[in-house]
């Protein structure tokens, strides 16, 4: 059997990744900081091992990889992106940053065989001029989170050609899911479209909703990383939909799932106002189609109606309702 190592498998995207994988018949480990943390996906817990991880310490995690002997890593650990891509920027750039190095060292110097994948993002590219991005769009980062990322991106590529690592990115695009956190605006909206169907909320504060996103499903994206390490070379990958929506289609479609019209319940938060490109980032992942035989299957809003779904499933149970308590990540 093999064994794959997931770091930031406690957040979103990694219980779907640990899914794939085990039903794929891998082994699945997850890295933490703290052993207490629990996996969330309820078929899930137990299949998994976690194990202590310091992201920022090669030969930690070199003795840790010459331990369980992994014969591939997806590395999810980052500093989230959402509303606070400009926040703490010496630490986004050491988290999402240096510490992809460190894990790069860590597997040349334990076992070069090791196949990895880092979760790049399309907000390397930053400030975009015209069209669709593909893997030779110019990277022009516009926030700390996009500069740190780009530096690990780089860097992949360097222990790739320089080193001769099996190390591949996938560039991702937003991509959201059931997990999705507040701080992020899909999530806020679908758990607040909950609050309001359920009497525990009177309205709805949100920034610019004239905002486009090209937005995908969690779980398919999760499937194309995987894809990726099965090749016989490694590679970089746009991964995205290639269509962006709105935020106010968003609120749309949650809203009237739901029997509510948005505009009665949504009003403008200035302070909610991101900095914004001139143009929306869209992906084209026609490489991913051509190699990988990979194309998103869930529509946009299949998407949204499945986290308003389990919002209300959430919020409908008894303590929810009692207390209106969040629950944490998931």
């Amino acid at each position: 059997m093999r064994t794959a190592l997931i770091t930031g498998i406690t957040g979103q995207d990694g219980g779907y990744l640990a899914r794939h994988l085990l039903a794929s018949g891998w082994k699945v480990l997850g890295t933490t900081r703290n052993l207490r943390d629990q996996l969330v996906l309820p078929d899930i817990p137990g299949a998994v091992t976690l194990i202590d991880w310091d992201m920022r310490d090669a030969r930690a995690m070199a003795a840790a990889l010459s331990q369980y002997k992994p014969s591939a890593i997806y590395n999810l650990a980052a500093r989230s992106s959402g509303a606070g891509m400009f926040d703490e920027p010496v630490e986004t750039s050491e988290d999402n940053g240096i510490a992809v190095t460190c894990l790069l060292e860590a597997i040349r110097m334990t076992d070069s065989a090791i196949r990895f994948c880092q979760a790049s993002s399309s907000e390397m590219f930053g400030r975009v001029e015209d069209g669709m991005q593909t893997e030779r769009t110019a990277f022009r980062p516009r926030s700390p989170y996009g500069a740190a990322k780009l530096y690990a991106h780089t860097m992949v590529d360097i222990y790739r050609r320089h080193h001769g690592l099996f190390a591949c990115s996938a560039i991702l695009y937003n991509h959201e899911s059931p997990r999705r956190s507040e701080d992020f605006v899909t999530g806020k909206i679908a758990r607040g479209v909950a609050r309001i169907r359920l009497g525990l909320s009177g309205g709805l504060k949100l920034g610019n909703l004239n905002a486009r996103r090209d937005w995908g499903y969690a779980p398919d994206y999760m499937e194309a990383m995987y894809l990726m390490l099965e090749q016989p070379a490694a590679d970089d990958y746009v991964i995205a939909t290639g269509e962006t929506h709105a935020v106010r289609e968003f609120c749309d479609i949650a809203f009237r799932h739901v029997g509510l019209d948005y505009r009665d319940h949504v009003s403008d938060d200035p302070a909610g106002h991101r900095r914004a490109a001139e143009m929306p980032l869209c992906g084209d992942a026609g490489k991913a189609l051509r190699v990988l035989g990979w194309r998103p299957r869930t529509q946009f809003a299949d998407m949204v109606r499945l986290m308003v779904d389990d919002a209300l499933r959430f919020y409908a149970t008894t303590d929810s309702v009692q207390t209106g308590q969040e629950r944490d990540a998931r």
